[in-house]
């Protein structure tokens, strides 16, 4: 199992920024996929950035395309989501998540779902005012 943990999250006005970190421990050999989900009160949850650990591929939701990036940091075990030009529709709870079997994020043009994640963090909240 590989434990996720966020931080970074906190309260902006819109067009602000804000980045966000997850730190992976546990059993991450096994990991290539990693992402961020996004779940507002009442809402699904959906994934906004994924990155592939193994070839650095990164792909992005529409909605966040050209604001958001995500990123790897000098190992493995440490994933970033900087996040620009930020909007009021930003405002979730933001959670990191791993495929620990070594799955690719992207499969033949279609990236993982939210049930191909194996492990999760608790999340970390984004609000952004207008």
């Amino acid at each position: 199992r590989v434990n996720l943990v966020e931080s970074g999250g906190g309260s902006v006005q819109a067009g602000g920024s804000l980045t966000l970190s997850c730190a992976a421990s546990g059993r991450t050999a096994g990991v290539d996929c990693m992402a961020w989900f996004r779940q507002a009160p009442g809402k699904e949850r959906e994934g906004v950035a994924f990155f592939d650990t193994r070839d650095k591929s990164a792909y992005y939701a529409d909605s966040v395309k050209g604001r958001f990036t995500i990123s790897q940091g000098n190992t493995k075990t440490t994933l970033y989501l900087q996040m620009n030009s930020l909007k009021p529709e930003d405002t979730a709870m933001y959670s990191c998540a791993a495929e620990n079997t070594g799955a690719i994020c992207n499969r033949g043009s279609r990236l993982l779902l939210e049930p191909d994640f194996d492990d999760w963090g608790p999340g970390t909240q984004v609000t952004v005012s207008s």
